[in-house]
C-alpha cells in the first residue's frame, strides 16, 4: 500500500483574488489599446514619444499592449511579495503605484510632444491606474 501522495489546494479566498487580479491586468491591457484605437485609427492621430537618444517613435497597438501587460504584471508581483512580507502590503503597494504612475508623467512634460499625443498617452497611463490600484 503506497501512501497518499501530499497535495496542496488554493483556498477558495485565493482562487477568487488570483482570477480577479488576472481580469485587472487583461482590463489594465485592453483600456488603454481602446483608448489607441480610437485615437488613431477613428480620429487619425499619429502617436509619437520621445526616446532617449534618438528620434521620436511611433506608439504602435502591440507597444501598447505589451507595456500596459508588462507593468501589470510586474505589480502584480510586487503585490504578491509584499503580501509574503508585511501585513500592510496593500497600503505599501498602493503608494508605489501612485508613485510610478507620478514618474510615467515625467517623459509627457518634453516639449517637442504634440499637445494631442501628450493627452492621449497621459489618458493611457491614468487608465491603467484606474484599472489596476483599485482592483
Amino acid at each position: 500500500m503506497t501512501a497518499p501522495a501530499h497535495t496542496t489546494h488554493a483556498s477558495p479566498a485565493s482562487t477568487s483574488r488570483r482570477r480577479a487580479r488576472a481580469i485587472a491586468v487583461l482590463a489594465a491591457a485592453l483600456v488603454p489599446a481602446g483608448i489607441w484605437l480610437v485615437a488613431v485609427p477613428l480620429l487619425g492621430y499619429e502617436l509619437r514619444a520621445p526616446q532617449w537618444g534618438g528620434p521620436p517613435a511611433e506608439v504602435t497597438l502591440p507597444l501598447v499592449v505589451v507595456g500596459a501587460l508588462a507593468a501589470s504584471l510586474l505589480g502584480w508581483g510586487l503585490l504578491a511579495v509584499l503580501e509574503r512580507r508585511t501585513g500592510r502590503a496593500r497600503t505599501i503597494w498602493t503608494v508605489i503605484a501612485l508613485a510610478v504612475l507620478v514618474v510615467s508623467f515625467t517623459p509627457l512634460l518634453d516639449p517637442e510632444i504634440a499637445t494631442a499625443t501628450r493627452i492621449i498617452l497621459g489618458l493611457m497611463h491614468l487608465a491603467v491606474a484606474a484599472v489596476l490600484i483599485p482592483a
